[in-house]
């Protein structure tokens, strides 16, 4: 499983330096990003809640805090990513069930059923500790099969690599706005609940 970013909110990004997106528009969040890549991901994340920068100087605490009051938070466009290596099979996020969702699959640990998004509109089926996912209602192959232990596990994982980007942002934030430094990692934090 992948912690996830879309990044078709970039194509057009000039206001710092970005890496391209990967050919698939899914940036993986980790602890291995570049420079670049977390500056991608800051890209996605301002672009898709429409905080308006043309360059690095207009993104200031003062805009963060004026955004988070008028909006209440942050989303990112994105979410966890399943892959079945060894079938080549994967499930990727669906629409409006973002990356600030993350924590809703401890749900299915739980037993609770679970919207998805959609377009595409993945799918969930629920067998006796265990899960199979689908990547759409129209998709006939053969599902990822994950017990609920082992989705535990990975939720566990998704977390330490929230945790890992959250670090990368730090120092991509000291480097290169060190003014919304301690805000933007504490909004990120707060808003896409990654130790909570």
């Amino acid at each position: 499983m992948d912690v996830v970013l879309e990044t078709y909110d970039v194509v057009d990004f000039t206001a710092w330096p970005i890496a391209k997106p990967p050919s698939d528009r899914l940036l993986v969040l980790s602890s291995q990003m570049s420079s670049a890549e977390v500056g991608t991901a800051i890209a996605v994340i301002v672009s898709y809640n429409g905080i308006s920068v043309d360059s690095i100087g207009d993104l200031t605490a003062d805009l963060l805090e004026e955004h988070l009051a008028e909006t209440g938070g942050l989303i990112a466009p994105g979410g966890l990513r399943f892959r079945d290596t060894a079938t080549n099979i994967q499930v990727a996020p669906g629409c409006c069930f973002g990356l600030e969702s993350w924590r809703d699959w401890w749900d299915v640990v739980l037993g609770q059923d679970l919207w998805l998004g959609h377009d595409p509109t993945p799918q969930l089926e629920r067998g006796d500790r265990v899960i199979w996912l689908r990547q759409s209602d129209e998709d006939d192959s053969q599902p990822i099969e994950v017990t609920l232990d082992e989705l535990a596990t990975l939720l566990i994982a998704a977390q330490q690599q929230l945790s890992d980007f959250l670090r990368l942002v730090q120092q991509w934030t000291i480097s290169t706005a060190p003014d919304i430094t301690d805000r933007l990692v504490s909004a990120l934090d707060e808003y896409l609940r990654i130790n909570q």
